[in-house]
């Protein structure tokens, strides 16, 4: 992920560079998928990439359009337990399961979600900030509902 100063942009080019922010995202979910050979570790990292081409397939839409339906809407980021402080950060490996899996996939949303904060910060109070802060929720319900996975299959009570 590249470092990004304190800087608005114009409108197509900041969706560029979310559009790159996705495709990077993208590749390295398929990169994971074709590393592991678990079953269930290979259907989170499918799923996961599959937001990834939907966030991207927006974005290249909102190029075409010139803007991002929907900017108004949902531009809350939710609320996430932060279990990307308590997980490893590892590559996969071939034996990987689906709880290293899902440590990944959190990881790299977490990534995502300080690219889409630096951005909307970097652009606050321009008219571009509401395009991040939007990319920035979405990333964030990622991040929530793999946590929700997470905790539901590995974060048990006894």
């Amino acid at each position: 992920m590249r470092e990004q100063g304190q800087v608005c942009y114009t409108f197509e080019a900041a969706v560029e560079m979310a559009v790159s922010m996705e495709e990077e995202g993208f590749r390295h979910y398929l990169t994971a998928i074709r590393k592991v050979t678990n079953k269930g570790a290979r259907e989170i990292l499918k799923d996961a990439a599959l937001d990834e081409l939907e966030h991207k397939h927006q974005l290249e839409k909102a190029l075409i359009e010139g803007s991002m339906a929907g900017v108004e809407e949902m531009n809350r980021p939710v609320k996430t337990m932060n279990l990307n402080y308590v997980l490893a950060k590892k590559e996969l490996s071939p034996n990987s399961d689906a709880r290293e899996a899902l440590a990944y996939a959190i990881h790299l949303e977490t990534g995502s979600i300080d690219f889409y904060k630096r951005m909307s910060e970097g652009c606050a109070g321009a008219p571009m900030a509401g395009v991040f802060e939007r990319l920035l929720a979405d990333e964030t319900r990622h991040l929530q509902s793999l946590e929700d996975l997470y905790e539901e299959h590995f974060l048990t009570e006894n």
